[in-house]
């Protein structure tokens, strides 16, 4: 093994999904299925990392008797949909909370990362009931916050917005909203910097966290330039647009819900039509997409924003016959019969959840957790030399 894990020689492509739950069709199209193809395409190449999120798992409230056991089914997903191949050195799989130092590291990046960040994040906004169209509060209520907080020194408030503010002290009085919640974005910067992980394969909805992953890397390198010349963290993630080429995408994916495809694909929708689970009867599966929710417009055509249920159906279509939409586009735009589009989606889903299904069937527990676990000790190898070199930065440990 090198002696620096943090500056590998082949670039690192890192992902990971959530423990809790059955997973969704919408975190195969948008996760697993883009993880195996990037595996096959990159195996000589490049070296991956795929995770469980055990730790982000309770950031909202879930059934904790199940959690250990969802870790490793979902895992097993991925070997079923060929993205860890159980015998492959090049793709490691492990659990975060397996790996320590993701904790510690996120301690010492909260103590550079800004309040007035992490309470601008969409997906802490959207769970926690902090939505802009929600801003019920008075000007009167902010001045009276910053009555409360005067006597602090000025460097409590830096980076922090005077609308994020009134919006947090409003909304935040209700209990069920954890600090876990708030403080998860850096939990995953955490996540990506201890491996050096070039490539993060990400959702739309996850962009801002990338965001916040450079700026805190390039914030921490620059504040310890003196110590260690070439960045506490050597690898620095690719931007956005670079991300997105590199997964061969031209925009984030995103999954629609079926019953209302303006907001993503999700196992807590309310509405258990809006979603497909990955162990669903091929059958069910099929009559949901039959009854998904389009328009009235009357022509199929590619808009997320005018016909966004039609354009869910034919993006989840391109994915499942693995072609590129722009092809689907070509062969559905103009058409007025948008049931023969949703026989398609749900011949296509019926087919694909049969064989997924057989092959999940198919998977070594024994094997898979054997590889787990020894993936587990290097993951802790390599998070363990990045983790040093973090406390070095910052005086923990001797310098070198």
């Amino acid at each position: 093994m090198k002696n620096n894990p943090s500056a590998p020689e082949r670039p690192r492509i890192l992902t990971g999904l959530r423990a809790n739950s059955n997973l969704t069709i919408a975190n195969y199209l948008g996760a697993i299925l883009p993880m195996a193809r990037l595996a096959k395409k990159h195996k000589d190449t490049h070296d991956i990392f795929m995770f469980v999120p055990d730790l982000h798992s309770f950031t909202t409230p879930i059934d904790h008797d199940t959690l250990y056991q969802n870790a490793i089914q979902n895992l097993a997903f991925y070997v079923a949909a060929g993205a860890i191949g159980l015998k492959n050195d090049h793709v490691r799989v492990y659990r975060q909370s397996y790996v320590s130092p993701h904790a510690e590291l996120t301690w010492i990046l909260d103590c550079f990362t800004y309040m007035g960040e992490l309470s601008r994040m969409t997906q802490f906004k959207d769970k926690a009931g902090l939505n802009a169209e929600d801003k019920t509060q008075s000007k009167e209520f902010f001045a009276y916050v910053k009555q409360r907080l005067k006597g602090f020194k000025d460097q409590f408030l830096e980076g922090f917005y005077a609308e994020d503010l009134k919006d947090v002290m409003a909304k935040l009085k209700n209990e069920s909203v954890s600090v876990g919640l708030f403080n998860y974005p850096v939990l995953m910067v955490a996540d990506i910097l201890l491996y050096s992980a070039t490539y993060i394969p990400l959702g739309d909805d996850q962009k801002q966290h990338l965001e916040l992953t450079r700026d805190l890397a390039m914030r921490v390198n620059e504040k310890f330039k003196d110590i260690f010349p070439d960045g506490v963290f050597p690898v620095v993630p690719a931007d956005w647009k670079t991300q997105l080429k590199f997964a061969g995408l031209d925009q984030g994916l995103r999954i629609r819900s079926l019953r209302n495809p303006t907001k993503k694909m999700s196992k807590s929708d309310a509405d258990p039509a809006g979603y497909i689970s990955l162990s669903e009867e091929p059958k069910s599966a099929a009559k949901k997409i039959m009854a998904a929710t389009t328009d009235s417009e009357g022509v199929i055509r590619f808009d997320w924003k005018a016909q966004p249920g039609v354009t869910n159906l034919m993006q989840i279509l391109a994915l499942l016959q693995d072609r590129d939409v722009h092809d689907v586009i070509t062969q559905w735009q103009g058409k007025t019969r948008y049931g023969d589009l949703k026989k398609a989606v749900a011949d296509e889903i019926s087919t694909f959840l049969t064989d997924f299904q057989k092959k999940l069937t198919e998977v070594d527990t024994n094997k898979l957790l054997a590889k787990l676990e020894a993936d587990e000790v290097y993951a802790r190898e390599v998070a363990g030399a990045q983790l040093l070199r973090v406390q070095q930065a910052v005086g923990l440990r001797p310098r070198p």
